[in-house]
């Protein structure tokens, strides 16, 4: 997920559930799943993967590399409720 602001092994309660399953049963959410939330733990804040950015035009010399990474926050689901 990307960077929430909270500290390292805090809870973190998620309300915007897109689609909730359970055994056969499954709930798809216009566009949410009504009083469904996601608790979790924030394990760790870390960089994901980098990216290259290169723009380029042709035949008047204009090239820019740039790099980015993304910070994210590293979650573990503790609990899915559904009422």
């Amino acid at each position: 997920m990307e960077r929430l602001l909270v500290e390292q092994g805090s809870t973190v309660e998620l309300d915007q559930v897109l689609l909730v399953a359970q055994d056969d049963q499954v709930l798809v959410g216009r566009p949410m799943v009504e009083g469904a939330k996601v608790i979790a733990e924030a394990l760790e804040e870390v960089r994901g993967k980098k990216i290259t950015v290169f723009k380029y035009k042709p035949k008047v010399r204009y090239r820019r590399k740039k790099g980015h990474r993304q910070f994210y926050t590293k979650l573990a689901i503790k609990q899915i409720v559904h009422t």
